[in-house]
């Protein structure tokens, strides 16, 4: 693993400082190798590592990787059923034998990372990582983002989802503090940025948004964050008006990438600068990563023109080890691909979402992050989010959830923003308001999830006016 030989360093050079932080656990870098060493040199199996969020964690992790050794890493919450059927699938490609390893990084071209992404079967797809990819991620991310060795980096989300992970991984080789908590809590939170001088925080923007808006209401100081990055869905407007407010002076990063793709595009946030606008744009292609946007024959398309974001880098993964349904991971003129469909405009990537969020309606097709784009910018509305749901004429129509914001919205203020800034196929057909947003368990916006709540009469789902 690309961190390990890093890790030993820190551990000569400040053996007592923390290197990782779970609530009142506390892990310093000597005692990092030390356990994790005395772990891997055991022999003791550690290829599957479904373990809830603590300073043991990282120890697993580290071991996990020690030279040759090759890992998974699973959601603790998740169904046993799942697990088991991992587990099944690695025991047949690990070693039978538990294999006694020292704690250095291994052949940079080897696998050490089995990615386990969602999927169509109750199986998740799982794809093999080189070593090499995440050394050169954590070259771009460092240099691109500034983290570095006297960093505290708070990541309160699940170690189990790749953003956490990487972040995790990317403190370890850079030296930086890694901080997270045994759960989400937003007063802990709080407390843990101001009183352990966190100076940076990672999370998906819903977390993001939470943190910053009761940490606004609270008076929770946020003064000693020097930047946030925000992954995992697109970065909304109210979201980045609320974090600018709460730590002022921090730049905020967004990034855009895929678990098998690595980083693709980024953009910057300064302190005090004029707020850009948000929706579908995501900034240019990441340090050391060449983008296009092809059409199905894997030719360019002109600019303006929607296609697949396809890129060509070393951060990309080495392929699927099971569970390719051809819908996902690819190649495409030659160039990698995820099947997400997106525009180039000046030189910046907007991404218009997964090949399968897309609706089609009348023959027309319909990318949601376009339309919820052109609803959250409506006044009242504090989040919209588009699906499709099956429609005998048309194949399928448009359905926008929307969480109203303090005060509420008007359906027909909804439907007069609808008709000046959308094409006559993008706009709703119905509107429903929102109990809650439809998240999967690492807090990402689910379409899906939205569709199968319309359809099923979820009470989560009403109609709006």
């Amino acid at each position: 693993m690309p961190f390990l030989d890093r890790v030993s360093r820190w551990a000569g050079q400040r053996p007592d400082e923390p290197a990782v932080v779970c609530g009142p656990e506390r892990l310093s870098w000597g005692r990092l190798r030390a356990r994790a060493a005395a772990l891997a040199a055991s022999g003791e199996p550690t290829g599957l590592l479904r373990q809830a969020n603590g300073v043991d964690f990282a120890v697993r992790w580290a071991a996990g990787v020690a030279e040759e050794r090759v890992c998974a890493v699973l959601d603790p919450l998740g169904p046993r059923q799942r697990a088991e059927a991992v587990r099944r699938r690695l025991a047949a490609r690990l070693p039978a034998a538990p294999v006694p390893a020292r704690l250095r990084d291994g052949d940079p071209d080897s696998a050490f990372l089995i990615g386990l992404t969602s999927g169509t079967t109750a199986v998740p797809k799982a794809f093999s990582r080189s070593r090499r990819s995440w050394q050169r991620s954590f070259e771009a991310s460092t240099g691109c983002f500034g983290l570095r060795p006297g960093d505290r980096v708070l990541a309160p989300g699940p170690l189990s989802a790749s953003l956490n992970l990487y972040t995790l991984s990317e403190c370890l080789w850079a030296g930086a503090a890694f901080h997270t908590q045994p759960r989400l809590d937003v007063a802990a939170a709080h407390a843990e940025i101001t009183g352990r001088g966190v100076t940076r925080l990672v999370g998906v923007p819903a977390v993001l948004r939470v943190l910053a808006e009761r940490g606004l209401a609270a008076g929770a100081d946020a003064a000693g964050l020097t930047a946030v990055v925000s992954a995992g869905q697109a970065l909304d407007g109210r979201t980045l008006d609320a974090v600018r407010r709460w730590a002022p002076r921090a730049t905020v990063w967004e990034y855009y990438g895929a678990a098998e793709l690595g980083f693709v595009a980024a953009r910057r946030h300064g302190p005090g600068e004029p707020a850009a606008p948000t929706g579908t744009g995501v900034g240019p292609a990441f340090p050391g990563v060449a983008l296009a946007v092809l059409d199905d024959a894997g030719r360019p398309v002109p600019e303006g023109v929607p296609g697949t974001v396809c890129v060509r880098s070393e951060l990309v993964c080495d392929g699927y080890l099971w569970g390719d349904d051809g819908q996902a991971f690819g190649e495409l003129g030659g160039m990698a691909t995820v099947r997400d469909q997106g525009v180039l405009r000046g030189g910046q990537l907007h991404v218009l979402g997964r090949l399968s969020d897309m609706v089609v309606t009348g023959g027309h097709n319909v990318y949601p992050q376009e339309v919820e784009a052109a609803l959250a910018a409506v006044p009242g509305v504090a989040e919209a989010v588009v699906t499709g749901v099956p429609d005998g004429s048309r194949g399928q129509r448009v359905v926008a959830g929307i969480v109203p914001g303090p005060g509420g919205v008007r359906p027909g203020r909804l439907r007069e923003a609808a008709a000046a800034r959308l094409a006559p196929p993008q706009r709703p057909r119905h509107y429903v308001e929102l109990g809650e947003l439809p998240l999967t368990g690492h807090d990402k916006l689910s379409r899906r999830l939205l569709r199968d709540w319309v359809l099923d009469g979820d009470h989560r789902v009403r109609p709006l006016g």
